[in-house]
């Protein structure tokens, strides 16, 4: 195929105060790079948007480096090879990288994996077989430690992590999984396509109320991508030695000093229901991806785990609008833009 000599790359143009806007986000054309030695030019065909880069869009210390003002955003993608400087990769190979939000990008070899088109939809690379869905596995698996019999809770359970959590609990032999989304329509998606033992609209109701009566003999197993009024639900909710997963709080990562919500107000009871609230990171759990692919891909196979997409089409001038509804919980499923 013939490379422009052009293309283009969403940057983020300022730092949002709260809740970002289109106007932190500029659309910049750039002369498309060309690869050195052991490196690849990637065209993007599909890119995620993920709850993690809200994070890296403020300018404060974390588990990762913040995006720079003026400079292009990162995040998954699945691209074509059109050049290759690096041995054991071919023009016309599908490969995994971290550098999305943009059209054309130079990749170090390194950083580049092969996935088969043949296989599995190349979204499924960027959701259920990528990197939200080894979260769950491993959050389920190495993280709480999750045992036959638990009753599990998991929150935002019909995002791109928690869909696949909870079906993980099911199929490893939880007795009862719970989960609590932000719609009617995406409660009934959890309990009548993805087999969830109960679920609720966390709009409805306080939060420990449902839980309460949702698990009314307790919950050994939290899976978090909430936190706030979730994580103390689940503290009160909890059986003796329960164990947490902390993924996420996206409860809170739009809020400024004045909005953000409150920690949770009974952690004392950790104490005498010696629980383990442990945060975690999915690199730290590498060691299980062998495992998690050869399970998984048979889940689905077998028709046994199922999951969702929210589609954007439109390229990358729509990958905002699909950041921002995805923070605004309008996707069910992993959120993605295709070009």
């Amino acid at each position: 195929m013939t490379v422009p000599s052009t293309a283009h790359e969403i940057r983020l143009a300022s730092r949002p105060e709260g809740f970002p806007t289109p106007e932190n986000f500029d659309l910049a054309e750039v002369p498309v790079p060309t690869p050195g030695a052991g490196q690849l030019l990637v065209r993007t065909l599909v890119m995620s948007v993920d709850p993690y880069m809200r994070g890296r869009m403020n300018d404060a210390k974390s588990y990762v480096a913040p995006y720079e003002v003026g400079k292009a955003l990162e995040g998954g993608a699945v691209g074509e090879v059109v050049l290759s400087n690096a041995p054991g990769f071919a023009v016309g190979d599908t490969v995994l990288h971290g550098l999305g939000w943009r059209e054309y990008a130079v990749v170090d070899a390194e950083q580049a994996a092969k996935v088969d088109p043949q296989r599995a939809p190349l979204g499924a690379y960027l959701g259920v077989l990528g990197m939200p869905g080894l979260t769950a596995y491993a959050g389920l698996v190495d993280v709480a430690g999750l045992k036959e019999g638990d009753v599990v809770f998991v929150s935002g359970a019909a995002g791109a992590v928690g869909q696949v959590a909870g079906q993980v609990a099911k199929l490893r032999g939880a007795s009862r999984v719970i989960g609590s989304a932000g719609t009617d329509a995406k409660v009934e998606y959890l309990i009548d396509e993805l087999g969830f033992d109960a679920a609720f609209n966390y709009k409805d109701a306080p939060v420990a109320e449902q839980l309460a009566a949702a698990a009314p003999d307790g919950v050994d197993v939290f899976f978090d991508n909430v936190g706030g009024d979730h994580l103390e639900a689940a503290i009160a909710s909890f059986t003796l030695h329960g164990r947490a997963a902390l993924c996420g709080s996206i409860s809170g990562y739009n809020a400024t000093e004045s909005t953000r919500p409150p920690g949770p107000r009974n952690l004392g009871l950790a104490v005498g229901k010696r629980l383990t609230l442990r945060g975690f990171l999915v690199w730290d759990h590498a060691h299980l991806r062998d495992q998690f692919e050869r399970e998984v891909t048979a889940w689905i196979a077998e028709g046994r785990l199922r999951y969702r997409e929210t589609i954007t089409e439109g390229g990358l001038a729509k990958a905002p609008e699909a950041f921002l509804g995805m923070l605004r919980g309008e996707n069910t499923g992993k959120a993605l833009v295709t070009f």
